[in-house]
């Protein structure tokens, strides 16, 4: 995959939502891992852009840039890899769908939209209000029709192939084990731990992920010399929450991963490290795989 450092303006909806890799659709998959990339895309549309009072630049700031790249690898390991293509900036398809900020728009949202989160207080709702380092996106309110036309072209379908992944890795071996993969500031990571953290999974607390899974990759990564922590200071998002119900045969597991081990934070151009961190990867992806295959 092209590393490619600036960011897709698309003019209208010829652009897919997302791609899967790994997967030949109406073929059982090989093993039961998915694995998400949910905020590194990089199509901000036209109509945003002219709305924002970010440069293209400024704009990229809440990117988890290139995570789809460093995680392509595990599609040759048999798992499979859905990647959404438009910004988190855009609509996150880590939130709820209808999780959004009154303040933002200028007509009254539905009875059913989710008004009242952290995430909303926060100003990262599923229509962010401001990028991750606090700049404020918009130079005007939003309606609520832009809003809803967002989730149904992006994160409506995003998840409509997530659930289908799931139910095929169910069906073919009992079980569907989701990691989706971030990355987080260094900073964020350096307040996980003493010492910093290099990796952060986030099991929601042991509710989304068997312990078996969450052992094998942080002693996979430990392994690699990396420092580990979990839960600390993510957790989980929505997709952890939303898919993952051990009991019911589906683990979902967050892994952040520290943007300085492989991305230069100012400018989000790959460093020197993005090789080697990819190659551990692929090493991790290759350890999963084989545990899992059945």
């Amino acid at each position: 995959m092209e590393l490619a450092p600036d960011p897709l303006a698309a003019n209208d909806a010829a652009v897919s939502p997302f791609e899967i890799a790994g997967v030949i659709e109406g073929v059982a998959p090989k093993t039961p891992l998915i694995f998400c990339s949910p905020h590194s895309g990089r199509v901000y549309p036209a109509e945003m852009m002219a709305a924002s009072a970010l440069n293209s630049a400024e704009i990229r700031r809440s990117e988890d840039a290139f995570v789809d790249s460093l995680i392509e690898g595990a599609a040759a390991h048999g798992a499979a890899v859905l990647v959404n293509r438009y910004a988190r900036a855009f609509v996150d398809v880590n939130r709820e769908a209808y999780e959004l900020d009154p303040a933002m728009f200028e007509d009254q949202l539905p009875d059913f939209a989710i008004a009242r989160s952290a995430r909303v207080a926060a100003g990262l709702g599923a229509i962010a209000r401001i990028v991750a380092d606090g700049q404020e996106i918009y130079t005007r309110k939003l309606t609520f029709a832009e809003a809803r036309g967002r989730i149904e072209a992006v994160h409506v379908p995003y998840h409509a192939a997530l659930a289908r992944l799931v139910e095929s890795a169910k069906a073919a071996f009992g079980q569907a084990i989701l990691i989706d993969w971030h990355s987080m500031p260094s900073a964020a990571g350096r307040s996980a731990s003493g010492r910093g953290a290099d990796f952060v999974l986030g099991d929601r607390f042991g509710q989304s992920c068997g312990g078996r899974v969450v052992e094998l990759v942080e002693r996979t990564l430990r392994l690699s010399g990396y420092r580990v922590a979990r839960n600390n200071p993510y957790a989980g998002g929505f997709t952890t929450e939303h898919y993952g119900r051990p009991s019911e045969g589906v683990h979902a597991l967050q892994v952040e991963i520290d943007r300085s081990l492989y991305l230069d934070e100012a400018t989000l151009e790959a460093n020197s490290g993005f090789g080697g961190l990819k190659a551990d990867l692929n090493a991790l992806f290759a350890v999963l795989s084989s545990k899992q295959k059945g």
